[in-house]
């Protein structure tokens, strides 16, 4: 969970922030593995609170049974870091 100090964001602005983050998240992924050596990717954003604003990304990834010498683990943790570079630089923009 990424803890923001930022103005109270409106809904447009949280959910502008969740795809984002989201776009980011599935972009890396997809940039290391194709869609054919997956069975799942479910990534999900959450914004709650206002001053500070908590930002919590997960990111749910199952790899075909077929896939070698990919760690699937690492790949989650990459992801989620570049959500939460994409959240930094839509929040410095909206600032």
């Amino acid at each position: 969970m990424v803890e923001l100090g930022i103005p109270e964001l409106t809904t447009e602005q949280i959910e502008t922030l969740s795809s984002t983050a989201e776009n980011a998240a599935r972009k890396y992924v997809l940039s290391k593995v194709s869609s054919k050596m997956m069975d799942r990717l479910d990534i999900s954003v959450e914004a709650a609170g206002s001053k500070p604003v908590s930002v919590t990304v997960e990111v749910d990834l199952e790899l075909a049974a077929k896939t070698e010498g990919i760690d699937a683990e690492a790949l989650v943790k990459e992801a989620t870091n570049e959500a939460h570079k994409a959240i930094e630089k839509y929040l410095r923009k909206i600032k």
